[in-house]
């Protein structure tokens, strides 16, 4: 389940870590909306046609008064629900302030409650990121690490592959001296079909940086974001 990567700049090899690291993402995944303004897509009746192709499919009369209008709510929900893709994850983390007093510790934003689509099912998985940054200077809005979030979770994703995006994003962008993210969220594709277990959560983190070389920062990091709720 792991997300593919590729790598972008080379590692500088560490005496306390093994040789690899990991691999970071290709730069056109945070750096740019992910749909083109000039990219071909099926027009809105085609989209609406789809759905209710899907509700004959499954055995319903789409003709009855109850569904007359579920094609167009669904492609409004789809709209809604997948706005991430024409939003561009650069221009959130864009401004920046300097006016720190040399503030220099991590700047920790946890419990940032998230909804998000498995690209598998189709299926929702939500829960909370909890993003922690280092910043050389100057930092961004705190509401931009929120916002930064919900452009990545109104996609069809994977959890390693949102956690991972999430942090080059912010890596690249800020150029901080570290950055932390963990995320951790349920996922229906496994609560209510297949296995059905509810309640099992799944936890997926990255590091860079200082939180990567530093294992007291990762710790601390851990430790803040596991605290008094």
């Amino acid at each position: 389940m792991d997300a593919a990567v590729k790598s972008i700049r080379p590692g500088k090899p560490s005496d306390k870590l093994p040789e690899s690291r990991p691999a970071e993402l290709d730069p056109a995944e945070f750096l740019a909306a992910a749909v083109r303004a000039d990219q071909p897509r099926p027009a809105r009746a085609e989209a609406e046609a789809a759905v209710k192709t899907l509700l004959a499919y499954i055995g319903e009369n789409t003709e009855r008064e109850g569904l007359l209008d579920t094609p167009r709510r669904v492609v409004e929900a789809f709209d809604e629900l997948y706005q991430g893709y024409h939003q561009c994850p650069a221009e959130v983390l864009d401004r920046t302030f300097g006016e720190t007093a040399g503030y220099d510790d991590f700047v920790l934003v946890r419990d940032i409650e998230f909804t998000s689509q498995c690209e598998h099912h189709m299926m929702p998985f939500y829960g909370k990121a909890h993003i922690a940054y280092t910043p050389v200077e100057r930092v961004v809005g705190l509401s931009k690490l929120a916002r930064l979030t919900d452009i990545f979770a109104r996609r069809l994703q994977t959890q390693e592959h949102m956690t991972a995006q999430i942090a080059a994003a912010i890596d690249e962008i800020l150029k901080p001296r570290g950055v932390a993210v963990l995320i951790e969220a349920e996922h229906t594709c496994m609560s209510v079909r297949g296995v059905a277990k509810h309640g099992a959560s799944t936890f997926t983190s990255r590091f860079t940086g200082m939180f990567r070389d530093n294992p007291a920062e990762q710790a601390r990091f851990l430790s803040l974001v596991r605290g008094t709720r």
